[in-house]
């Protein structure tokens, strides 16, 4: 069992991303990360799903997606070399004095930005792989974490290899 993140080129249509998580339920996958955005090709748009399972099951999954009448195409990133991100947002309780500069020192550390400030709060954007943004969630904890949002993975294969159209 292992972390497979797939990347799934499907049309641009209502209720295309409806049908692919249901697919998952279905099969009683977990989805572990999703994310879903329009992408390089007119129309079209790339699901990014992170989910744990054997290969052979992932595989079967895979399958089972390309038989859906609205997706182009399905690839498994997960044995290439590939880049893969995440965004997250952490609103953390920061009182004027020590724990504010605690803080602002643990972000630069960590290349995190504030993006946001007030009187009791500061709220910290960080980008970067999902062990990254554990990290750093876990060393705010003690500060208080008041909110904590992430995006989901999303990831592309290094090099001039691509994942594109045609299935």
């Amino acid at each position: 069992m292992k972390p497979h993140t797939l990347s799934v080129l499907v049309e641009n249509r209502a209720g295309v991303l409806s049908r692919v998580t249901g697919l998952f339920s279905r099969r009683g996958f977990n989805i572990e990360s999703l994310a879903v955005g329009p992408c390089e090709e007119p129309g079209m748009s790339r699901i990014t799903i992170v989910v744990v399972g054997d290969d052979e099951k992932v595989e079967q999954i895979m399958k089972q997606l390309n038989k859906l009448i609205d997706v182009i195409k399905v690839s498994d990133l997960s044995d290439n070399e590939r880049v893969e991100r995440e965004l997250a947002l952490i609103k953390v309780t920061a009182d004027t004095g020590t724990s504010r500069s605690e803080i602002m020192q643990i972000a630069e550390i960590f290349r995190a930005q504030i993006v946001d400030v007030s009187p009791k709060s500061l709220i910290l954007q960080v980008i970067g792989e999902t062990e990254k943004i554990e990290a750093l969630e876990k060393l705010l904890r003690q500060y208080g974490v008041k909110e904590f949002v992430r995006t989901g993975t999303v990831g592309i294969l290094r090099g001039s290899k691509a994942v594109s159209g045609g299935k």
